[in-house]
């Protein structure tokens, strides 16, 4: 009896392995103040999942904007220099109209605005195929920076959302 609750408890796992979307961290990028660099601000991890798709789990702590909005977006350079400057416009590989997140027309790195609570803490999920880590590819995150603005995205002017000033910047590395 014992043997036999044993091989149904190892079956029943292995088929709920096998129907949970197992995920590996493939890259990531440190979130740093860009008025000092020396300050981080967060952490973005990529993880690649099962079925092809990148996950990106987002997670800010910003203490100086605590109780607020701030814009996050990915940059077509990643380099955080001339305070955040140097990673020029949004990353935008497909040329579509800047726009919120899953609405009918987005750019690739329109990550959209996170709310930070009383201590500045905010995160966000976002799970997709229009990345990837493939070299060449147009939909290669790897080398982009990721920009924290400091205002509200509106997602309406063309082609940056009217987000405010560079506050915040990392760059997507591959994991090691």
């Amino acid at each position: 009896m014992k043997k036999y609750i044993l091989t149904l408890s190892i079956a029943g796992l292995a088929l709920l392995s096998a129907c949970t979307k197992t995920e590996k961290q493939i890259a990531s990028a440190t979130l740093s103040e860009t008025a000092d660099n020396s300050k981080t601000i967060g952490t973005a991890k990529f993880y690649e999942l099962s079925d092809g798709q990148i996950k990106m789990d987002l997670e800010i702590n910003f203490a100086s904007r605590a109780d607020s909005n701030v814009a996050v977006h990915f940059h077509e350079h990643g380099d955080c220099g001339n305070m955040g400057e140097n990673t020029h416009g949004h990353w935008n590989p497909t040329k579509e109209n800047h726009g919120k997140w899953g609405s009918s027309a987005y750019h690739s790195g329109d990550i959209g605005n996170i709310v930070l609570d009383d201590k500045g803490h905010g995160s966000v999920s976002v799970t997709t195929d229009r990345w990837n880590i493939k070299d060449g590819d147009i939909k290669n995150i790897i080398g982009r920076g990721i920009i924290v603005h400091g205002g509200t995205d509106d997602y309406v002017t063309q082609p940056t959302g009217n987000s405010g000033p560079r506050v915040g910047c990392g760059v997507i590395e591959l994991s090691k």
